[in-house]
């Protein structure tokens, strides 16, 4: 049993490697080495996570950057998705130690990001006929705010001129509109090959062939390339299939990796500090005992406590002041009316954000993410077609077209409102600016 148990072990990470893309695999015993935090598999853990992070996020490969760069592009995605541990930001940028603080990182993005899926999904084959859906809520400002990236020092302040910023906002405008020129050409295509062979595939639920499909028509001695990419992707998917059966062995595994980490931090000595400067913000560099740790809770339990007392009393007070405002306010309106039309303006306000952020949270629910098939659907086939899929496939993996153009335009009706918030804000920030300023005519930018 024990026996088995060892040989398992094995299993599960040459199944992980497996998984992984052919240009980024590494060997199986490189984790070995990394558990013990040998020297020698520092490189090729920092490439592993430059490679796999590149076709993550870029959706490209850059093997010609410094070994500088690389790692300075991993740190900044770690502290962009919330790695908050210490010593591998303290990691010296050449690269020579530090196997087992990356084994940690690489393990902790495969568990908070779903790393391995994500690159199943960017590598997959290509048929042509995708395209990018997202109908759920887009917190990548909340998400990026309060956070900065490592090669950047954040204490350096710099001066913008406004005009390089106009032009770069023209330049954003003329990628953009060229960018919406070539999807538009794509689509029309795309509809092309759609509507010309519609009726001829063997499947009714799609009805039609793909990109791909017509290119092997085209050129059928294509197929062997075709059939290379397909024996790939499936070994990938087999070996993902085999990694998921034995992943608890991994994160076992990956306790005893813990421990040893344990063990190294009692025998720790304050020399062997590495000297280079911290390039993140608010990184705490001391190793703190477990009594240590609970002091500091008792601090900050007593301390929210009282700032829970200080907050009530606050809260009281405000209450108190805003209701001797409204009841001022209430006697300095010349007439009801003017009262209750404010009142319904707002009540209409909240009404609207109210019916948006309902909007929102049954779309999470339901929402959808990611690279999906375009199929044409006949108008005259339309309801048997959408009842074969309905039948064949799950009904989330399926949404109309009309569905997010309705979600697009909700959404632009939404940034609409904020985009004319913000420019009665800055008019009024103008106007006030303005009335300080003797003998000077200030004109409105013409609208676009």
């Amino acid at each position: 049993m024990r026996r088995g148990r060892a040989g398992a072990l094995p299993a599960a990470i040459g199944a992980l490697c497996r998984a992984l893309p052919p240009e980024s695999r590494p060997a199986p015993e490189t984790f070995r080495l990394a558990k013990f935090d040998r020297p020698e598999a520092s490189l090729q853990m920092w490439r592993l996570l430059y490679s796999l992070l590149k076709q993550s996020h870029d959706r490209g490969r850059t093997e010609s950057d410094t070994i500088g760069t690389q790692i300075k592009f991993v740190k900044s995605v770690l502290w962009y998705h919330g790695y908050g541990r210490p010593a591998f930001y303290q990691l010296p940028s050449d690269g020579s130690q530090g196997s087992r603080e990356l084994l940690l990182a690489f393990s902790w993005l495969l568990n908070r990001i779903s790393l391995l899926e994500q690159l199943l999904t960017a590598n997959r084959v290509k048929i042509g006929d995708e395209a990018s859906v997202c109908m759920c809520e887009d917190n990548l400002c909340n998400s990026w705010q309060g956070r900065t990236e490592t090669a950047s020092n954040p204490c350096v302040k710099r001066e913008v001129d406004v005009r390089y910023l106009q032009w770069l906002n023209g330049r954003l405008w003329f990628q953009w509109r060229t960018l919406h020129v070539d999807q538009q050409e794509q689509c029309k295509l795309l509809h092309k090959i759609h509507s010309y062979t519609s009726g001829s595939h063997m499947d009714q639920t799609i009805g039609h062939f793909s990109v791909t499909e017509t290119d092997l028509i085209r050129e059928p001695d294509s197929y062997k390339q075709l059939l290379q990419l397909l024996e790939s992707e499936n070994s990938r998917l087999e070996a993902f299939l085999e990694w998921k059966e034995l992943e608890p062995v991994y994160w076992q595994w990956m306790e005893t990796v813990l421990d040893t980490l344990a063990e190294d931090a009692n025998t720790y000595k304050p020399q062997d500090v590495c000297k280079e400067k911290n390039p993140l913000p608010n990184a705490n560099l001391c190793c703190h005992s477990a009594s240590n740790i609970i002091g500091e809770i008792d601090t900050l339990t007593k301390d929210l406590v009282t700032l829970h007392d200080e907050l009530h009393e606050l809260v009281t007070c405000k209450k108190s002041v805003w209701y001797e405002k409204i009841a001022a306010r209430e006697s300095t309106l010349p007439d009801e009316r003017v009262f209750c039309a404010a009142v319904r303006t707002i009540t209409e306000a909240v009404e609207l954000k109210l019916s948006a952020l309902k909007y929102h949270c049954a779309r999470k629910k339901s929402g959808m993410h990611g690279p999906c098939r375009l199929v044409f659907k006949d108008k005259r086939a339309r309801k048997t077609s959408c009842l074969s899929s309905v039948l064949k496939e799950p009904i989330s993996s399926a949404v109309h077209a009309s569905e997010v153009i309705s979600d697009l335009r909700m959404k632009e009706a939404t940034l609409e409102r904020e985009l004319k918030r913000l420019q009665e804000e800055c008019r009024h920030k103008l106007d006030e600016i303005a009335e300080g300023l003797v003998g000077v005519i200030c004109i409105p930018p013409m609208k676009r």
